[in-house]
């Protein structure tokens, strides 16, 4: 489906699922509350996010719990509004989406809050790009190794031919109205809902792959973080 390619125009909204744990990480705080370079991964997203012209505000979903959120220098920040996460990254973005005006917002970027290290140029190119076709897209970024499917026993069942195969990144940016909707008719249909683009390629919608920088990494390890803050640095002494 392709939308009014004037829609996307003027100013955008972006939401911050960030009411996960991050297990994965085996740290004592959720893992967007980790220190890099004498912030948190969370307030780095932010800023990151908040750097782009066109984004003028953020809505973040927060953990019910959360006991660290207050601690940040987020907390009184004009551009930033938190609303209550769920139990699945899904229902934090659907809380966020019920939360934005779409008469001011008729557009949204969701972005994940341990992708600290997101490229301003590739959100505007992402923003630009959807202009210019009058779709929804997110960033990703081409398959470059080899592509193995295994079975329960980690034996390889078979290789995967990589061509046409992308990794998938955020921000993913698409209307409010339809993103709410079709997230909340796969979640009717018990369908798994990965990211964004999922549930728009469940309710039939178009979605354009605007390819991003590897840079935008995904914190889920703890050796992501001595990578995260290497690629800080430098994108900071790079300007």
């Amino acid at each position: 489906m392709t939308l009014n390619k004037n829609a996307a125009s003027g100013a955008l909204v972006a939401i911050v699922p960030a009411a996960g744990v991050g297990k994965r990480m085996l740290s004592a705080c959720p893992k967007q509350y980790l220190h890099l370079d004498g912030q948190t991964i969370l307030e780095h997203t932010v800023h990151r996010l908040l750097s782009v012209a066109d984004i003028q505000q953020v809505i973040i979903a927060i953990s019910e719990e959360d006991g660290y959120f207050a601690d940040t220098g987020l907390q009184q920040h004009p551009q930033v509004t938190t609303v209550y996460g769920g139990k699945e990254r899904v229902d934090s973005v659907l809380a966020g989406l019920k939360a934005v005006d779409g008469s001011r917002y008729p557009w949204v970027l969701v972005h994940d809050a341990a992708r600290p290290c997101v490229p301003e140029q590739d959100i505007n190119a992402l923003i630009s790009r959807c202009r210019e076709t009058g779709d929804g897209g997110l960033l990703a970024y081409p398959v470059r190794d080899t592509m193995k499917r295994g079975d329960a026993a980690d034996q390889v069942l078979e290789t995967v031919e990589r061509e046409a195969l992308w990794h998938a990144l955020t921000p993913q940016m698409y209307p409010v109205g339809e993103l709410q909707a079709a997230i909340e008719q796969a979640l009717a249909d018990n369908m798994p809902i990965t990211d964004e683009s999922s549930a728009m390629e469940h309710a039939g919608h178009t979605s354009v792959l605007v390819q991003g920088s590897s840079e935008n990494l995904k914190i889920t390890r703890p050796d992501d973080l001595a990578m995260a803050e290497f690629i800080l640095i430098r994108q900071q002494k790079n300007g």
